[in-house]
């Protein structure tokens, strides 16, 4: 699948300072990407480039091709920053047609376009209400409409939950995944750790202005290949029977474990093969096997394992 965004190298220096470098990674249709990183990162820099604010040391970034800046690139670009202010006295409809005339579009389209994203972000009967009796959510909920309103492939947002109440950020989630639905391409600037892991498809991470980490946020999270496993008819003798048949082989490891004859046990680098080997060895040992799933490390548990590498790294 062709990438519709691409860097390659992409890089950005403040003199000594390093701003973004080297950073190579692709964005597909149809996804909903995030950006991830500790303050100071670097991802503000990358943002700005991809958007045309900021002209890079080295390296490229194309949206659909078309070198970012360019004025092909920005047709495909919807961008909501994450400061940003309408004037408060105009109504919404008011501030799409502004920002519609801006862009160019012909009357007849720009009418008909307001409606259509303004019932998108569900602000239908708000159309006439003035921006400065707006909730912060419904003015987020605007500037996403703005984003989309000449129908762009990729729409960027940078921190657009970061102000917002529960309440407010779930609403933004819903509209995210209204918009995939429909077929857009999504790129999340956010530090905002449970907005990523409940609507991204993929992630990248980056610290100290480089790359450290991208891919299926199902990958980076799963990533040990290790199992738990729930099971009954389990006696304290079982532990060291167990550890030491199949230790070496799974990597086994006891959990927990009670007086009623249940015990969780961890397991490391094993296929689905090899847990149907393991279930069979524990019924071979009068054991029922309640349960096993994949364990999952947790969004906020991969990030600081990630910050506590590279703290390491840099020792």
């Amino acid at each position: 699948m062709t990438a519709l965004l691409e860097t390659r190298d992409l890089t950005k220096r403040y003199g000594s300072r390093r701003g973004c470098q080297h950073v190579t990674l692709q964005v597909r249709p149809g996804r909903i990407f995030g950006l991830l990183g500790p303050n100071g990162a670097g991802k503000s820099t990358f943002v700005k480039m991809i958007v045309g604010l900021l002209r890079p040391t080295s390296g490229e970034a194309y949206i659909q091709g078309f070198p970012c800046g360019s004025v092909e690139a920005n047709k495909r670009l919807g961008y909501l920053p994450e400061l940003f202010r309408y004037p408060d006295w105009l109504t919404a409809a008011e501030v799409l047609r502004f920002q519609a005339k801006l862009a160019g579009m012909a009357p007849g389209a720009m009418e008909s376009r307001a409606c259509e994203v303004l019932k998108l972000v569900g602000l239908t009967k708000h159309a006439g209400v003035r921006v400065r009796l707006f909730s912060k959510g419904m003015q987020q909920r605007l500037g996403i409409a703005n984003a989309l309103l000449h129908d762009p492939e990729l729409v960027l947002l940078d921190e657009p939950s970061s102000a917002l109440d529960p309440i407010g950020r779930h609403d933004i989630r819903e509209l995210l995944k209204t918009l995939r639905e429909h077929g857009k391409t999504v790129f999340l600037n956010t530090h905002l750790l449970e907005d990523v892991e409940a609507l991204c498809d993929e992630v990248a991470f980056l610290h100290e202005g480089e790359l450290r980490a991208t891919g299926p946020l199902e990958r980076l999270l799963y990533g040990s290949r290790g199992w738990e496993l729930h099971v009954g008819g389990w006696w304290p003798e079982a532990a060291q029977s167990a550890i030491r048949e199949l230790g070496d082989v799974f990597r086994l490891q006891v959990v927990r474990e009670d007086r009623s004859g249940t015990a969780v046990l961890s397991v490391e680098e094993i296929n689905r093969e090899q847990l149907g080997l393991l279930n069979g060895w524990l019924v071979g040992q009068g054991m029922t096997l309640y349960e096993a799933h994949r364990r999952k490390s947790g969004l906020e548990s991969w990030f600081l394992n990630m910050m506590q590498a590279e703290g390491k790294e840099g020792r």
